[in-house]
């Protein structure tokens, strides 16, 4: 029995302390080493805080025609490295076809035999937004400054993290098993990356079942619904497990907006983030911005829709 009071983290060392009790790696293999995946099987990966939940309910509102009677999303569309630490059964049968999984590995780290969906996003949304999530849930408000986040977020080293992640992936954009969309062109054009996500999950679209989808993966209807995009499990287990005080604050679902660093991110972090692209990122794949990047994955139309 644990005798001191519940607290939340008021630094990076006590998070990640606090945080090491329930993300062990020993568990988490152990989620990942269970998955069987088979060929129709489809994985969401994107880095954490690139539009996860929101591709996890767009595509388990098409391959089920709009069911919402889950408490949890991840129960619907599990998690696949969580899944031990849950006690779930990664291969149990699943509510609707084809099978569908969460991840947030990167492609070296992802077990093979599957199709891919990845949503990329402009590292400094990602950045605010993560930052934003851990508050409240593992941190306490206002305790770590975005400052700190962010240079911590940025130390990672070169095959860990973020730009690691988005390296991997968009090696893999000519592999016909692997979907990529950018989270900004989510934003702005959903309904054809609703259609173009159908169509690689081998799920028949119609006018009906597009306006559903559209519906059900907006932000309006996501945020009216924020109790389901709020690791409902994953939060419960980690109150007990991490001496949380009850109640966190883990909803997925909040603004969603495009470009809202600029309003939350000191600009002197913008530069950095913007410096360890160039140094990071331009050397593997030869795009100077995160702008460059995005636009050479809108145009040409990928073969998909053609």
């Amino acid at each position: 029995m644990n005798d001191t009071s519940p607290r939340r983290a008021h630094s990076l060392k006590e998070m990640a302390e606090i945080q090491g009790r329930i993300f062990s790696p020993e568990a988490i293999g152990a989620g990942i080493a269970a998955w069987r995946p088979e060929p129709t099987d489809v994985v969401i990966s994107p880095s954490g805080k690139c539009g996860t939940t929101w591709l996890q309910q767009t595509f388990h509102t098409l391959r089920t025609r709009g069911d919402m009677d889950f408490d949890d999303i991840s129960r619907v569309v599990p998690w696949i490295e969580t899944s031990a630490i849950l006690g779930l059964d990664i291969n149990a049968p699943q509510r609707g076809q084809p099978r569908g999984f969460k991840s947030h590995l990167g492609w070296p780290q992802i077990p093979k035999g599957a199709k891919y969906v990845v949503s990329l996003r402009d590292p400094r949304d990602a950045l605010v937004s993560m930052h934003r999530f851990m508050e409240g849930w593992f941190l306490k408000p206002g305790a770590v400054s975005i400052e700190d986040f962010a240079r911590n977020w940025l130390g990672q080293s070169p095959e860990q993290g973020y730009f690691a992640h988005l390296i991997g992936w968009f090696e893999q954009r000519d592999n016909p098993a692997v979907l990529l969309f950018s989270y900004e062109a989510m934003s702005a054009e959903p309904e054809r990356h609703i259609r173009r996500l159908a169509q690689f999950c081998g799920i028949p679209m119609d006018d009906s079942l597009l306006a559903l989808t559209l519906e059900h993966s907006s932000l309006s209807f996501m945020l009216a619904h924020k109790d389901r995009f709020d690791d409902a499990m994953l939060r419960k287990l980690s109150e007990e497990v991490c001496n949380l005080p009850p109640g966190s604050d883990s909803a997925k679902v909040r603004r969603g907006a495009v470009g809202s660093h600029r309003d939350e991110l000191p600009a002197p972090i913008a530069a950095a983030i913007d410096a360890r692209w160039r140094e990071v990122v331009t050397p593997k794949l030869g795009f100077e911005t995160y702008a460059d990047l995005r636009a050479a994955l809108a145009a040409p139309d990928p073969p998909l829709l053609r």
